[in-house]
């Protein structure tokens, strides 16, 4: 009895190659300055513009790559492996957008989605607020009908790569009152008046993407950039992450995978009484058990994105929001733990600056907070099994 076995098809192996290849020459050697200058990778970005990696995940109708989700992860999982900084200029041109992709009106999709294909605008996607975190619905920007407008008043807050991006999918609040029912989802643009940056955030990690807040001071945009109905919002969010949860497990993925390859290749270079140190059975248990937990986060991950492609594409896939979910949780502390060994395995060099995996440890991090903390993923992952 013969049946498909569960893999990736030829296709995404030979972009991992194409993609890997890319990530090797032109990005890996320039993470460590992108992490110590606290700046944005603009000839990155140009790089991947180049090979059509930095939004592949947008349909060719819009003049994009019409990657599926396992592409897409796979295209981030392997910038990640380089750069996390860098892997999120594919990650967050897909949650900025997905909203769009899920509800916008056609004639929205088409104004915003081309730019980003081509490569002339990034996307950013705004929730979260100074006192509206993992209880996004408390959130208390406003946005007031005006005749064909609507007028938006708030503070956005962690929002990636702002500043930097031209456009931003905004959440606020058309009903006071009405709670998660009374949030829409609006499309904002850098050069809209009224709308300005906080100063850069410091922060421990994923230092070559800006974190700064996005404020709005009587911003007046027309009310045809609403994504969707009135109302509606909120839902579209929830929906996008859905998606995006995979999208940060393929960051957490590609993170650990870099620092288990330099940890391999370091252990069996280094020597001490004589022999290499990936000879001491301790050391190979260590290796052994970070192999396992990337693989079994991996294969949960690359599960989670066939049911967001299926899902994108018009598919009920009730479980979707489990495995999102549990793929973002999973590699998250995959990785955070597989980053700390693989300091751990380099011992005093692997404190340093002068090896990449002291900042793969701080990048990891941020991939158990962002896009739901894992402490918010158990509680939807709960709900779904209780449901």
């Amino acid at each position: 009895m013969s049946f498909p076995l569960y893999a990736p098809a030829e296709e995404h192996e030979m972009l991992r190659e194409t993609v890997r290849a890319l990530a090797d020459e032109k990005i890996a050697p320039r993470a460590a300055a992108a992490d110590e200058n606290e700046e944005f990778p603009w000839e990155v970005y140009k790089d991947l513009v180049a090979a059509d990696l930095h939004a592949v995940h947008i349909p060719e109708a819009y003049g994009g790559a019409g990657a599926d989700a396992l592409a897409t992860v796979i295209v981030i999982e392997e910038v990640a492996r380089a750069c996390a900084s860098s892997s999120l200029i594919p990650a967050v041109n897909k949650l900025g957008t997905v909203p769009l992709l899920l509800s916008a009106s056609e004639e929205l999709k088409q104004r915003y989605l081309s730019p980003v294909a081509r490569g002339e605008a990034m996307f950013s996607y705004a929730l979260s607020e100074p006192e509206a975190g993992s209880d996004a619905a408390a959130m208390k920007t406003r946005a007031v009908l005006d005749g064909d407008h609507y007028v938006l008043d708030g503070t956005k807050m962690w929002i990636t790569n702002a500043g930097v991006s031209e456009y931003y999918t905004v959440m606020a609040v058309t009903e006071p009152g009405a709670g998660a029912r009374g949030i829409s989802a609006f499309v904002v643009e850098k050069d809209d008046e009224g709308v300005s940056f906080g100063a850069k955030e410091k922060k421990l990690g994923i230092k070559g993407s800006p974190t700064r807040q996005v404020i709005l001071e009587n911003v007046r945009i027309p009310a045809s950039r609403m994504i969707g109905e009135p109302g509606t919002g909120f839902k579209t969010a929830l929906a996008t992450l859905d998606h995006t949860r995979v999208t940060i497990a393929a960051q957490a993925l590609g993170i650990a995978q870099g620092a288990l390859d330099y940890a391999v290749g370091y252990v069996k270079e280094r020597k001490q009484f004589g022999k290499p140190i990936a000879d001491f059975q301790g050391l190979q248990f260590m290796l052994a058990d970070m192999a396992m937990k990337l693989e079994a986060a991996r294969q949960l991950t690359y599960a989670a994105a066939a049911k967001s492609e299926l899902a994108m594409n018009g598919t009920r896939v009730k479980d979707l929001t489990f495995f999102s979910s549990a793929a973002k949780c999973a590699a998250s502390d995959a990785a955070m733990e597989i980053t700390v060994d693989a300091v751990q395995l380099l011992g005093g060099y692997g404190y340093t600056r002068e090896f990449p995996v002291e900042r793969m440890m701080r990048d990891a991090k941020i991939t158990q907070i962002y896009e739901g903390t894992n402490q918010i993923q158990r509680m939807v992952m709960a709900r779904q099994l209780l449901k």
